[in-house]
């Protein structure tokens, strides 16, 4: 009997690597401007040439400029547009598809790839990137990889790696309304700890997974890496296929009913063994917000830091052991990244937006996750409402998730981020990040301090 994973792995395994190795058959490489350049340039240098340029793809979203009007080549670094000119130089060199910062179909790529049909059930996806892990959440054999390990690909279409031990997590019940799967995830992380995943391959399971829309998996696969886990999956279900439907780059026609007989077979067998095993009940879940600077230093919103709490974690983060969170004052805060800038996570946050303001002395930032997403808010009028209640409204990228040397928070300011880490100095030397779902960094922005999220704007159905 085998796992899903196991039977994702068979099917792409070309031959035994040595060593406890095997060599797997990649069917599309992710790049970056921030790490796929570096591949591509020594690939080059070599003399070497990419195997087969149609199963990559590269994209701007780590460095390019969020701010508004941003030009072709504006970088949010200082220097940083020498990534982008580089990658795509070295890309149309290779002849690989870029999705350029000019490009209609630009954003962060774990975000766009899945809009684009480029991320599919069954597939086997690598990027230079440990937030690869969300692209599981289609049923996909996916995970982060090092720009060596990227240009390996490149130049063979295989990478070798080791097969990982296998995690399965049931969750039970519902999550309840308007907790996200954002507060799962921080919930998962804080109870089992930062290497709770055990370098696992993680599949998510059980009937809070089955009722989970697609959105909500990818940021629940997403955060995986932060629990220390090799990878996520979710086996493809109705859900999976209506959302891959219609993609640009998914399959149609015949080749699509065939692909969809395919994808329904892609699950773990009734009898199939797992070397750890974990449940957890969605009904416990309740709004979650990180405390100090790992993702498992999080808290019930409303609850007390532990007395048993990281001494540098506190006093990096400017709090006490017994210290709420709820009413703590902030200075900034951000929506956005692969974890929460889709449309869903947009739609949540403005619900809590409507007809309010941003409090003063509050910078609020707001960045779609790809112009796919930025359009089909803006023809909500969702841009309207983030800006009429004082947030920037920014062109999409990873912005202000993690810092890059150029705009950010200054330094000490407290943010409460909708982004996936929590590490110093991540958002900005001194910044101060506490992570938690959309609706509460909205309503934490109008509050000016970290809040619980109006309870009626929810709907009683799960999200």
């Amino acid at each position: 009997m085998a796992t899903l994973f196991d039977k994702l792995w068979d099917l792409h395994r070309v031959a035994d690597a040595g060593e406890g190795y095997d060599l797997l058959a990649v069917d599309r490489l992710l790049l970056h401007e921030r790490t796929g350049g570096i591949a591509l340039k020594s690939l080059r240098d070599q003399g070497l040439e990419v195997a087969d340029a149609s199963r990559c793809f590269s994209f701007m979203d780590h460095i390019v400029s969020f701010r508004p009007g941003r030009g072709r080549d504006d970088a949010r670094s200082p220097g940083g547009e020498a990534f982008i000119l580089e990658t795509r130089a070295l890309a149309a060199q290779a002849a690989i598809t870029l999705i350029d910062t000019d490009n209609a179909d630009q954003g962060i790529v774990h975000v766009a790839a899945p809009e684009l049909g480029i991320a599919l059930p069954g597939y086997s996806i690598m990027c230079p990137d440990s937030h690869t892990c969300s692209l599981g959440a289609l049923g996909a054999l996916a995970w982060g990889i090092g720009s060596s390990e990227a240009e390996h690909i490149l130049a063979t279409g295989t990478i070798r790696v080791q097969k990982p031990r296998q995690m399965r997590i049931r969750i039970a019940g519902a999550l309840g309304a308007g907790i996200t799967p954002k507060d799962l995830a921080l919930y998962l992380i804080a109870r089992y700890g930062a290497k709770g995943g055990n370098r696992c391959a993680i599949e998510f399971c059980g009937p809070a997974i089955e009722i989970m829309p697609v959105e909500g998996r990818l940021t629940l696969c997403n955060m995986v890496v932060e629990f220390a886990a090799f990878t996520a999956l979710i086996a493809p279900d109705e859900k999976t296929l209506d959302f891959v439907r219609g993609r640009r780059l998914a399959p149609s026609g015949d080749m699509l009913a065939a692909a969809e007989i395919h994808w329904r077979s892609l699950a773990s067998d009734a009898d199939a063994a797992f070397d750890e095993e974990l449940t957890l009940d969605a009904g416990e879940v309740t709004p979650q917000v990180s405390w100090g600077t790992s993702p498992e230093e999080t808290l019930a919103l409303g609850a007390t830091i532990p007395h048993s709490a990281n001494i540098r974690a506190l006093n990096y983060m400017g709090l006490a052991a017994g210290q709420r969170l709820e009413g703590l004052p902030i200075d900034g805060a951000f929506i956005g990244s692969c974890t929460n800038g889709r449309l869903s996570d947009l739609e949540l946050a403005a619900e809590q937006l409507r007809g309010k303001r941003v409090a003063h002395g509050v910078r609020a930032v707001c960045v779609p996750g790809s112009k796919s997403v930025k359009r089909a808010a803006e023809a909500r009028g969702l841009d309207l409402v983030f800006r009429k209640a004082g947030f920037e409204w920014g062109e999409p990228g990873c912005a202000m998730c993690f810092y890059a040397g150029g705009e950010t928070f200054p330094p000490g300011a407290r943010v409460i981020s909708s982004t996936n880490r929590n590490f110093e100095g991540r958002q900005g030397p001194g910044v101060r990040t506490h992570l938690s779902n959309p609706a509460v960094v909205a309503a934490s922005a109008v509050a000016g301090r970290i809040s619980l999220p109006d309870p009626g704007l929810f709907q009683e159905d799960s999200v």
